[in-house]
C-alpha cells in the first residue's frame, strides 16, 4: 500500500505549485515562469480559484495564509474579517434568532477579508503589478472557464431558490434562466468588470497602486455597491425567514488584514506553525502533544491501533477547541496551557482501549465555566437534522451540494513558501451583490450567542474559523500543506503528517493513502451537530480494520475509496530540491513543478 501512488512525485528546483484546481495551479506556475515569486503566484492562483470554484470561495470570503520568506521565519497573514459593530447577541435575539446564527443570509455576514489579505501579501512580498496577477482571473471570468460538475450540481440544487428569493444570484448563476452545463464554458462578466476596475487603480508606485485598490474596495465603488444593496435588502436565510444585514459602511472602512506570529509546537524534529485560536489551527498542535505519549512509529500506519489512537487524540483536542478557542483580542485564551507538553501528557492518559462517546474538554483552572458550557452545548446539538443547502461545504457528508473550500501551496526557487486556505463568500452563502458578480460571506455562523464564552459574538471579533494552512520546518527543510474540509481540515493534515514523520510515506504516498476523520465533536457550521463516537473512514483501510474499530466501540461510517480528504503538499528540501503533490480525490487538484 505504501508504494502505490496515483500520480508521480513532482520534483524540481525552479518552483512548484499545487492547488485544488488544475487551472489555478497552471496559472500559478505560469506566474513563476514569467519571473514572479511565490507570493505573486499565490495571489494569481487565489483569484483564479474564486472563479473556477465559486461554490467553495469568493472575493468577499476570508483568507488565512502562513508564509515564509527565503530568509525569515514563518508568519501568519490574517484576512479573517470581523463581526460588524451592530452584531451582538442581544441584536440577534431582537432579530428572532434563538441559539444559532443562520448558516446563510445577511445576518451571518462579517466584513469581507480575502481581497485585502491577498493585496497585502502582494504589496509587501510580491514583485508584480496587481493588474498582472489579476489578468488570468479576469480572463477566465470574462471569456469563460469549463464549469466543474460540482458547481453545476450546486447551482442546480439552488436554481429555484435563487429565482424565488435571490434574483441577483439567479441572474449570475443561471443566465437567461438556464442551468449552466458541466464542462461547458461559463462566464461571470460582472466579476470581470469589478476586477478590471480595481486593477486600474492609480498611484505613483506599485505599492501605491495596490493600496489604492484596497481603498477602492473598502471605501470606494465596491463599498458603495455593497452598502447601496444592503440599505434595503432583506433576504431569506437558513432560518426560513428574511433578515437584513448588520454590516455597515464604517465596518468596511475600518478593517484591514494583518500580520501576526504563528503558534508552534516541536514534534520529532519538526516545528509545526499554525494560526492562533481565532482559527482551529492549534488543535493539530494539541493533538501532536497528546500523541507524543505513544510510540506511533511502532504502529502500522494503516492499522487498528494507530487509527484508534489518533481518533481518540482528535476527540480530546477538538473538545478543547470547542471550549477554549476564540479571538485572543477579545478573550484570554489559555494557549500556553493547551499547548504545553505537561497538558498533552495528561490528556493522553484519557486515551483508553475503547472509543469514547463523551465530550471531554480539559479543566483548566479559572476556565471551568468554558469547559462546562462546551459539554452542555454538545449535548443540545446531537443528531439534529441537517439542511444540505446551507452552512460550510464539507466532504464529510459526501454530497455535491456541499463540496469543499480551497487550498494552495507554492514554493519558488528562492525558497519563498506560501500555504493558504481561502474560503467563504461562496455562491450558496448570500445573494450576489448586484453589479459586482460576487456574494457576501456567512462566517458569523461560527460565533455562539451564549454570553461570556471564548467564541461569543462580539463586535469587532474574528469568528473562530476552521481554515487552517500549515508550514513545518526542520532546519532548511520546509513543508507547506493543507486541505479544504471544514472541521476535517486539521484531522486529514494530522494523519498525513504523522505517516510522513513516523513511517516515511512520501508526499503523494501519504495523500493517496486511506484517510479517516472523527465526527464526534460539535460541528463548526450551522446547525452545529455532533455525532458522538462516529468516525468516517475510506473502505480501502480494509474490512478487518473497520471491524476492529467497531469492536472497540467506534460508530464507523464507511466511505467509498478516494472520497475523504483533499490534501495538497509542497516541500523544499535542505539541498534546494522542491517537491509537490496533490490529491486525486474529486479529480480536480493538481501539482505542477520543474
Amino acid at each position: 500500500m505504501t508504494g502505490f501512488t496515483t500520480r508521480p512525485e513532482i520534483r524540481g528546483t525552479f518552483g512548484v505549485v499545487t492547488s485544488t484546481h488544475w487551472i489555478a495551479s497552471a496559472v500559478g506556475m505560469a506566474v513563476l515562469e514569467r519571473g514572479g515569486n511565490a507570493f505573486d503566484a499565490a495571489v494569481a492562483t487565489g483569484f483564479v480559484l474564486q472563479v473556477v470554484e465559486p461554490h467553495l470561495n469568493g472575493p468577499a470570503g476570508d483568507l488565512p495564509v502562513i508564509y515564509k520568506t527565503a530568509s525569515e521565519a514563518p508568519l501568519v497573514l490574517c484576512a479573517q474579517g470581523v463581526a460588524p459593530a451592530l452584531a451582538t447577541p442581544e441584536r440577534m435575539t431582537a432579530e428572532g434568532i434563538d441559539g444559532l446564527i443562520p448558516g446563510s443570509g445577511l445576518l451571518a455576514t462579517v466584513v469581507p477579508g480575502a481581497w485585502d489579505g491577498w493585496l497585502l501579501l502582494l504589496r509587501d512580498h510580491g514583485t508584480m503589478e496587481l493588474a498582472d496577477v489579476l489578468a488570468p482571473a479576469i480572463g477566465y471570468a470574462r471569456d469563460g472557464h469549463p464549469m466543474l460538475a460540482a458547481v453545476h450540481h450546486a447551482i442546480g440544487g439552488l436554481k429555484r431558490f435563487f429565482e424565488a428569493e435571490w434574483p441577483s444570484s439567479a441572474a449570475v448563476w443561471t443566465p437567461g434562466g438556464a442551468l449552466p452545463e458541466a464542462d461547458r464554458l461559463f462566464r461571470n462578466p460582472d466579476l470581470a468588470a469589478t476586477w478590471t476596475r480595481l486593477a486600474a487603480s492609480r498611484g505613483d508606485t506599485r505599492e501605491d497602486r495596490i493600496d489604492a485598490a484596497r481603498d477602492a474596495w473598502r471605501g470606494g465603488f465596491v463599498a458603495d455597491a455593497i452598502c447601496d444593496y444592503l440599505a434595503d435588502a432583506k433576504v431569506m436565510d437558513a432560518t426560513g425567514e428574511r433578515h437584513s444585514a448588520l454590516l455597515s459602511r464604517s465596518d468596511l472602512a475600518a478593517w484591514q488584514a494583518g500580520i501576526e506570529a504563528p503558534v508552534t509546537v516541536d514534534y520529532h524534529g519538526w516545528t509545526v506553525h499554525k494560526t492562533g485560536p481565532w482559527g482551529q489551527g492549534p488543535v493539530l498542535l494539541q493533538a501532536l502533544q497528546i500523541l507524543k505519549a505513544f510510540d506511533l512509529s511502532a504502529m502500522d500506519p494503516f492499522g487498528e491501533e494507530f487509527t484508534h489512537t489518533v481518533i481518540e487524540a482528535i476527540k480530546l483536542a477538538w473538545a478543547d477547541r470547542e471550549a477554549y478557542y476564540g479571538d485572543p483580542d477579545f478573550a484570554d485564551i489559555p494557549m500556553d496551557v493547551l499547548l504545553s507538553e505537561d497538558y498533552g501528557r495528561a490528556r493522553a492518559a484519557l486515551v483508553g482501549h475503547g472509543a469514547s462517546t463523551e465530550t471531554r474538554p480539559g479543566r483548566i483552572a479559572g476556565f471551568e465555566d468554558w469547559a462546562d458550557a462546551a459539554i452542555a452545548r454538545a449535548s443540545r446539538h446531537v443528531d439534529v437534522a441537517e439542511d444540505p443547502a446551507t452552512g460550510e461545504p464539507t466532504m464529510a457528508h459526501l454530497t455535491d451540494t456541499r463540496g469543499d473550500t480551497v487550498h494552495l501551496d507554492i514554493i519558488d526557487g528562492w525558497g519563498n513558501v506560501v500555504s493558504a486556505t481561502p474560503s467563504g463568500g461562496w455562491l450558496q452563502s448570500n445573494p450576489v451583490v448586484p453589479g459586482l458578480g460576487f456574494a457576501l460571506n456567512s462566517r458569523a455562523q461560527m460565533f455562539w450567542l451564549d454570553a461570556g464564552l471564548a467564541s461569543t459574538l462580539r463586535p469587532g471579533a474574528r469568528p473562530r474559523t476552521t481554515l487552517t494552512p500549515s508550514i513545518a520546518t526542520r532546519g532548511d527543510d520546509v513543508l507547506s500543506f493543507g486541505t479544504p474540509g471544514g472541521d476535517q481540515q486539521d484531522q486529514w493534515q494530522l494523519i498525513w503528517f504523522l505517516r510522513f514523520v513516523h513511517h516515511g510515506l512520501d508526499l503523494q504516498q501519504g495523500i493517496d493513502a486511506p484517510l479517516f476523520h472523527s465526527q464526534h465533536f460539535q460541528g463548526s457550521f450551522y446547525p452545529r451537530i455532533a455525532h458522538p463516537g462516529r468516525v468516517m473512514i475510506e473502505e480501502t483501510i480494509g474490512a478487518a480494520i473497520i471491524h476492529a474499530l467497531r469492536t472497540r466501540g467506534h460508530d464507523v461510517v464507511v466511505a467509498p475509496a478516494h472520497t475523504v480528504g483533499r490534501l495538497t503538499v509542497a516541500r523544499r528540501h535542505a539541498d534546494g530540491m522542491l517537491q509537490a503533490a496533490a490529491t486525486p480525490r474529486l479529480m480536480q487538484a493538481y501539482a505542477i513543478g520543474r
